[in-house]
């Protein structure tokens, strides 16, 4: 589990306790569900990470709710969205192994994250990584916040080397993910699919293939 699910779950067992000696059983019980859920919302599962050359894993739990191509200033790219609900697992992992290039916070909006815009408008950390090996291209995933969504954590620092599906940080309460792949990478998902942060395989990058 999250520390942060500890955080929230013992205040509000504490909070619940005390209403219950100075009060009644009935007022302690609204805390006692918030503390359940909370417990159950910060759950940090345990995922077998995919092995193989080139694969690009989920960065979270979600529904994919977009395959597009498009122009960037580095050259064409492919994007692939994943919404995460309040109900999903909201730990994050990092898409492929390698080196951390570039982090970059953006402030912005909090539109509905199912909402296409919500792309490029929403508060964001945009993570560049690396792949390991020589030519390796980079894929770039993002940590949006949503229409609930108020904190991204992200654990890591430019230059750390990290592991595919290695746990990299959070977005607390409904939110989306989106991983920029190189233009002639293979997709192995559609919309309306579930994947599984570090467990399942989004899409597979080509040997030598444009970063």
């Amino acid at each position: 589990m999250v520390k942060d699910g500890y955080f929230y779950g013992v205040g509000l067992l504490v909070a619940a306790a005390l209403l219950f000696w100075l009060t009644s059983w009935p007022l302690a019980l609204v805390p006692v569900l918030l503390a359940a859920f909370f417990l159950w919302f910060f759950r940090d599962p345990k995922r077998a990470i995919p092995a193989g050359p080139g694969l690009v894993v989920s960065p979270g739990d979600g529904l994919v709710t977009e395959t597009i191509r498009l122009e960037t200033p580095q050259g064409p790219r492919q994007r692939i969205s994943i919404f995460l609900s309040v109900f999903d697992v909201h730990v994050n992992r990092s898409p492929i192994g390698g080196t951390i290039s570039e982090i970059r916070y953006q402030k912005g909006k909090y539109l509905n994250a199912m909402n296409p815009a919500s792309a490029d408008q929403n508060e964001q950390n945009i993570v560049t990584v690396r792949g390991e090996g020589p030519n390796a291209p980079e894929v770039v995933f993002k940590q949006i916040a949503g229409l609930l969504a108020r904190r991204i954590v992200f654990v890591p620092k430019v230059g750390d080397t990290i592991a595919r599906g290695e746990r990299v940080g959070l977005i607390k309460f409904g939110s989306r993910v989106d991983v920029v792949l190189p233009a002639d990478a293979e997709l192995r998902v559609k919309v309306g699919e579930r994947v599984k942060g570090g467990a399942s395989i989004l899409a597979t990058l080509l040997p030598g293939g444009r970063s």
